[in-house]
């Protein structure tokens, strides 16, 4: 399937330099972010019900495991079965740049990304926004497993998680604005994914039994180490292993091959399992320690991102997750006079690392979040 950088191809092989006729007009108009699978084919089918005017969307980012041509042509399939539109757009410049060389510079710096919240952030809910507003079309809807609800009393719309705890994605989804919400659609909130499925058979949807990406999309064969290293041509440096007192107990590679938390693949024994607790980048070092040392009681973020709320200078009590698999624990958290998120847990907690995002809960409700910087015992 041709693309076309900044410009609009309709299925029927005609590039269109704006918005598609008359369906940019009107309140009920939705750009339906489509990625060939499932879960995006079903809003669409779901929104078409609810009597809205669809366009479908696919992104062209890079082509690992996921926004591949097959994908895209999943999505033509169904967009031509629901009788609509569909454009294809090449946002690969944007994920290189906003997606993966922050992912590298982060590894790079020591720290472990998320490069999914970045995707959100930077491509689908801006990049992608910008463009639905040159279409002209009144609403972005994704298949994210979340709820958008309106709060008469503050005038503001809430973030909810998803009905379906095992696939609630509200983690990824922090950064999102209330000029964001106002314009966005999340039709999957209230369904859970055997429910979207058999939507997708009763309606012969070609994708309907289609596997999920479960590893970062550009990485698709999960060495994230050789593809730094190829895509960055940076040598990592030896260095080495050292536990908390700063004995030597071995040597590293590199510690852009190692997470915060990692048990496997030390290279060290000890004759007690070891865990990765920090890096010091500046002395090129690996710090280790037992399980009973892996605990920490408070971090600090940076790239603040407030859902509803106006500020956060007072301490409240919300329940925080520090990375996408982790369960949400009682904390006490507040914005400090330099802008720094800080957060105090009620209990320690392992597995805190710099780059990871925080994101902060009230209930189903997602407060907001930021990058995490540092962390202490």
């Amino acid at each position: 399937m041709e693309v076309h950088e900044g410009c609009l191809m309709g299925d029927d092989g005609v590039v269109v330099a704006g918005a598609p006729g008359t369906d940019a007009a009107g309140d009920m108009t939705v750009m339906a972010a489509m990625s060939g699978g499932v879960d995006s084919s079903v809003i669409t089918y779901l929104l078409l019900q609810q009597g809205y005017q669809v366009t479908g969307v696919t992104m062209k980012l890079f082509g690992g495991s996921c926004c591949t041509p097959k994908d895209a042509a999943d999505a033509r399939f169904v967009c031509d079965g629901l009788g609509i539109r569909h454009y294809v757009f090449d946002f690969s410049e944007d994920f290189n740049r906003d997606v993966i060389d922050r992912f590298c510079d982060a590894y790079l710096a020591g720290e472990t990304p998320n490069p999914c919240i970045d995707c959100n952030r930077f491509v689908k809910f801006d990049a992608l926004q910008c463009r639905r507003e040159q279409m002209g079309l009144q609403y972005m809807a994704t298949g994210h497993y979340v709820r958008r609800t309106y709060d008469e009393e503050t005038g503001k719309f809430l973030l909810k998680t998803g009905l379906d705890a095992g696939k609630d994605q509200s983690y990824v989804l922090y950064n999102l604005t209330q000029a964001d919400l106002t314009h966005c659609l999340f039709p999957l909130g209230d369904y859970t994914k055997d429910q979207v499925r058999q939507i997708a058979h009763d309606q012969g949807f070609v994708n309907a039994d289609k596997a999920e990406s479960q590893d970062i999309c550009f990485v698709p064969d999960g060495d994230y180490r050789s593809f730094i290293l190829q895509r960055t041509g940076c040598i990592l440096q030896p260095g080495d292993i050292v536990d908390e007192q700063g004995n030597v107990l071995g040597q590293h590679q590199g510690l852009a091959g190692f997470t915060i938390g990692q048990r496997k693949g030390l290279g060290i024994a000890c004759g007690q399992p070891m865990f990765v607790l920090g890096k010091d980048v500046e002395a090129n070092q690996l710090i280790v320690g037992p399980a009973s040392s892996q605990g920490v009681s408070s971090l600090w973020a940076d790239e603040v991102s407030l859902v509803h709320l106006p500020d956060l200078a007072k301490p409240v009590e919300v329940q925080a997750k520090v990375n996408y698999r982790a369960k949400a624990v009682p904390a006490q958290a507040y914005i400090d006079d330099a802008g720094l998120l800080q957060v105090s847990f009620h209990q320690p907690i392992r597995a805190c690392a710099a780059g990871q995002a925080v994101v902060l809960y009230q209930g189903d409700v997602v407060v907001g979040g930021g990058v995490i910087r540092g962390s202490r015992k």
